[in-house]
């Protein structure tokens, strides 16, 4: 009677086994907080990445991908255009480039003032849906971050709503790094706090980055931007 064949070792993938660890953090922390995995959204922030990288998360089912700079973000567009990613711009935007922006992308988080917005709104092609987009909240008065003031906040949502070729979705914030975890979420708390009165209807709160994720989903994030967490070191 033959031996049986012994069994080879399957050898996950790298890239498998960063991603997995990632959502098992994101459901970790959602569970925590009473909610379910499923309405925190992963955004896997490809600045510096290749596209062979972001084809390869996009193969083990990540749809939606974070870019910080336009000009290196519209090669990767171009790609990968055959595999229906969402594309999210997340840096600050410039005012001369909103035009990429409109015409390339699915989402936008850094609306900040409404000579962007106009702007944007202006130049979404016609045949595309309306761009989704986050009005960004500066936290913490940073001078070196973009960003509205909370006092300021109203009237600009209230400006963005009316805009034909933007659809307003909700929120989104980077505040200055933090140690400590109850830091952390005092911070997110009370941007939770300042968009209360929108949301709903509106329902995406982008806060969260790979040092803080966990207390933001505590405090009621619904989409997380992580970066080298999920594709490792950037490769330039």
């Amino acid at each position: 009677m033959p031996s049986p064949t012994p069994e080879v070792p399957t050898q996950s993938h790298p890239a498998e086994d960063a991603l997995a660890a990632v959502h098992a953090r994101l459901a970790e922390a959602a569970l925590a907080a009473g909610r379910e995995p499923s309405s925190v959204t992963l955004l896997a922030v490809s600045k510096g990445q290749t596209a062979e990288r972001i084809a390869t998360l996009a193969a083990l089912g990540q749809r939606d991908f974070g870019e910080n700079y336009v000009q290196e973000a519209l090669p990767k567009i171009a790609a990968l255009a055959g595999l229906g990613l969402n594309w999210h711009f997340v840096g600050r935007l410039q005012a001369n480039k909103t035009r990429e922006v409109a015409a390339h992308f699915s989402w936008v988080h850094s609306v900040d003032r409404l000579r962007v917005a106009e702007r944007l709104s202006a130049q979404r092609p016609t045949h595309l849906p309306p761009l989704q987009c986050l009005i960004e909240i500066n936290a913490d008065a940073e001078g070196s971050k973009g960003g509205v003031d909370t006092a300021a906040l109203s009237e600009l949502v209230e400006a963005v709503l009316v805009l034909p070729g933007l659809a307003l979705r909700g929120f989104m914030t980077m505040p200055a790094p933090r140690e400590d975890p109850a830091g952390q979420r005092a911070v997110f708390r009370r941007v939770r706090e300042a968009v209360a009165p929108w949301m709903p209807p509106l329902t995406t709160l982008s806060m969260g980055t790979s040092g803080d994720f966990e207390a933001a989903i505590a405090e009621g994030s619904t989409l997380v931007r992580i970066g080298t967490a999920v594709f490792g070191p950037r490769q330039r």
